[in-house]
């Protein structure tokens, strides 16, 4: 059972996506816990959405770009500041649409990590089409 378990984990973990998923995640605690901290030490929502994104976004392409897309590792020249560009404008793309649902949120009264949790989930989904198809392609 134990075998079978570990197998299927490994299969799993060779799937970008499923790799992605789980980079995300980490990342995701960061973004979430420097968004709380940041809310608590009164920050607006929005600003405490773009801080907590921003970490998440430096953790996220560590991870990423030595463990999730790693059937083309740019890692010198050009390349490597060629595709450093293009994640920081993938993680732009998520960090407005992020900026903008959680101030939408807050401006119709709701809870800002209900619009927090709204924000992960669209910009989830933008922000691996992006890398998926332009920055790791």
């Amino acid at each position: 059972m134990i075998l079978a378990v570990v197998r299927l984990a490994q299969q799993m973990l060779g799937r970008t996506y499923v790799r992605y998923g789980l980079a995300s995640a980490i990342a995701l605690a960061f973004d979430v816990c420097l968004f709380l901290l940041s809310l608590r030490a009164g920050v607006a929502p929005a600003y405490a959405a773009a801080i907590g994104y921003g970490f998440g976004t430096l953790v996220h392409w560590l991870i990423s770009s030595r463990l999730v897309f790693t059937d083309r590792p740019d890692r010198e020249g050009a390349a490597a500041y060629r595709q450093k560009a293009l994640f920081i404008a993938s993680s732009l793309s998520g960090l407005l649409i992020t900026m903008a649902i959680v101030a939408l949120a807050n401006m119709a009264g709701w809870l800002p990590i209900i619009g927090k949790l709204l924000a992960i989930a669209i910009s989830f989904q933008t922000t691996y089409l992006l890398r998926k198809m332009v920055v790791f392609a």
